[in-house]
């Protein structure tokens, strides 16, 4: 990771978290589900997916004003998810980057509320935004309901559960995959696109790009739950192993997975190479996916 995207990174998740953080106490609502919402914002986290969606929406000219919101709204709603990932009647995780999961600090109930919060403002935040076209807005909400819901997220959510304790294809393994943590990676990179002024054939090329990189940081967080450090990752290593999950270094071994992540990365950065942004913090961020160690 070179500098330039370091500093990229550095810049963007602290304006991210001061810009949801304003978001979230500006909203009248309960104390104790404000303290809810907030303790899973602040508990950290990469912010791949707003940093994709502004280095997006850079890398095409746009003006970064104007790709704020999305950007806030997009890890507003991957918060919520894990929010509800981690509950009793989901993945029932005790721990989430390093420290209790919601519903273990708070209760079920209201973890499910600040789930349900953070999902329904994420919307709000879009359509309510000055800088952007209605045009705009349309597309944006558009995309990420769909990203976020029945056909995407949740949809992958539940192809999950259901093959827990299965040993799945290679193709089912990335069927849910492609579902539950690459549709919101394609919104991010595409909605970034868009706002930036990408042309029809350039949100094409983006989209293929995003989803070998969301393939990828898949593949990385597979192999890393096998050679990882727990104080890295923030959750046990092996804890796909004891929830019966499958996974690419257990279908493809552990070289035949990192193989697998070589492969998705090359094919992001020539569907780059298509859409002219080639050497840009686009193609950095396929290393420092590919490279993370939590």
């Amino acid at each position: 990771m070179n500098q330039t995207l370091g500093s990229f990174l550095e810049d963007k998740r602290s304006m991210l978290n001061q810009q949801m953080e304003q978001q979230i106490y500006s909203m009248q609502i309960p104390e104790t589900l404000r303290e809810s919402i907030m303790y899973s914002i602040e508990a950290g986290g990469k912010r791949i997916r707003p940093v994709l969606l502004l280095a997006a929406n850079e890398a095409f000219g746009g003006e970064e004003n104007r790709a704020i919101a999305p950007a806030c709204a997009v890890e507003m709603v991957h918060t919520y998810s894990l929010i509800h990932d981690d509950l009793p009647a989901m993945d029932d995780d005790d721990v989430r980057r390093g420290k209790p999961t919601n519903h273990v600090q708070f209760d079920e109930a209201t973890a499910i509320l600040a789930g349900d919060g953070l999902l329904t403002a994420a919307f709000h935040v879009v359509t309510s935004n000055d800088h952007l076209s209605d045009r705009e807005k349309v597309f944006l909400t558009r995309e990420l309901s769909k990203a976020s819901g029945a056909e995407g997220m949740v949809a992958g959510q539940m192809l999950d559960m259901e093959a827990e304790g299965q040993t799945l294809t290679l193709e089912g393994l990335e069927a849910i995959h492609r579902h539950k943590t690459g549709e919101l990676i394609r919104f991010s990179a595409v909605a970034g696109a868009f706002i930036g002024g990408a042309n029809p054939s350039q949100l094409h090329h983006i989209e293929t790009y995003s989803k070998y990189i969301g393939l990828l940081f898949q593949v990385q967080d597979d192999i890393l739950d096998v050679v990882g450090e727990e104080g890295e990752i923030g959750k046990p290593v092996g804890s796909d192993v004891s929830n019966n999950k499958s996974t690419y270094p257990q279908l493809l071994g552990l070289e035949g997975a990192i193989e697998h992540k070589n492969q998705y990365a090359e094919r992001a950065r020539m569907a780059l190479k298509e859409a002219g942004v080639e050497s840009t913090l686009l193609e950095d961020l396929i290393d420092f996916i590919s490279d993370r160690k939590n």
